[in-house]
C-alpha cells in the first residue's frame, strides 16, 4: 500500500504538471483510493502550503485543485512580468511591414522592387517578432514566397482588420518620396495608424 506521504508527494507533481484544476476524481484513480480520501489529502497539502506563507498555493476549485500564485504577490508578478523598455521597429521595419500590409500577399521581389534594397534581414527579423508570415507561394517563376501580415501585427496597431488601415493610394509612391525627401516619418505613421 502506498504511504500517505507519497501520494502527496505524487499529488503536488500532478498538480505541477497538469496545470489546469486537477478533478479529484482523476487523482483519486491514479492511486486506486476513494473520493473522499483524495479529497482530504488536497486538503492537507493546501493548508500546509498556507501555513507556510509559500508564494504559490493550492486553491480549490468546484472539487478540482490548482496550484495559483499568491494573491500578495501579484504586484511584483507584474513588475517581472512588464517589459521594461518599448522595443520600437526600425525605420527599415516599419517601410517593409507597410508595405506587407497594404500589398498582401506580396513576394520579396515585389518589395525590394519598391524599396529599392534588399529586405533579407528585415523580413526575417518581422518574422521572429511574429508581425509577418508566409502566407502561400506565388504562381510565378520559381514560386517566391508570399508575406502578409499576421494577428500579432492587428493587435499592435490596434487595428480590428486591414480594413482599419488608413487610406494610402499607393505606398510605393510614398516610399519613393520618403527616398527623395527624408521628411517622411516612419514612426510617426505608426503612431497614426493606432490612432486613426
Amino acid at each position: 500500500m502506498t504511504s500517505k506521504k507519497t501520494i502527496k508527494s505524487a499529488f503536488e507533481s500532478m498538480l505541477f504538471v497538469w496545470g489546469d484544476p486537477l478533478d479529484v476524481k482523476v487523482a483519486a484513480e491514479v492511486f486506486n483510493i476513494d473520493f473522499k480520501e483524495a479529497y482530504g489529502y488536497f486538503l492537507e497539502l493546501a493548508q500546509e502550503y498556507s501555513d507556510e506563507g509559500r508564494g504559490i498555493e493550492i486553491r480549490e476549485i468546484d472539487k478540482k485543485f490548482q496550484f495559483c500564485t499568491r494573491l500578495e504577490n501579484n504586484d511584483y508578478i507584474e513588475k517581472l512580468c512588464s517589459p521594461t523598455k518599448e522595443k520600437r521597429l526600425s525605420q527599415p521595419a516599419l517601410e517593409v511591414l507597410a508595405i506587407i500590409a497594404y500589398k498582401q500577399p506580396v513576394t520579396k521581389g515585389e518589395i525590394e522592387s519598391i524599396r529599392g534594397i534588399k529586405c533579407d534581414r528585415v523580413l526575417e527579423g518581422l518574422a521572429k517578432k511574429e508581425l509577418i508570415a508566409e502566407v502561400g507561394r506565388s504562381s510565378g517563376i520559381g514560386r517566391p514566397i508570399l508575406y502578409g501580415t499576421t494577428p500579432e501585427f492587428l493587435k499592435n496597431f490596434g487595428f480590428k482588420d486591414l480594413g482599419d488601415l488608413p487610406e494610402i493610394e499607393d505606398i510605393g509612391e510614398t516610399v519613393q518620396k520618403e527616398e527623395e525627401n527624408e521628411s517622411i516619418d516612419y514612426q510617426q505613421i505608426a503612431l497614426d495608424f493606432r490612432e486613426a
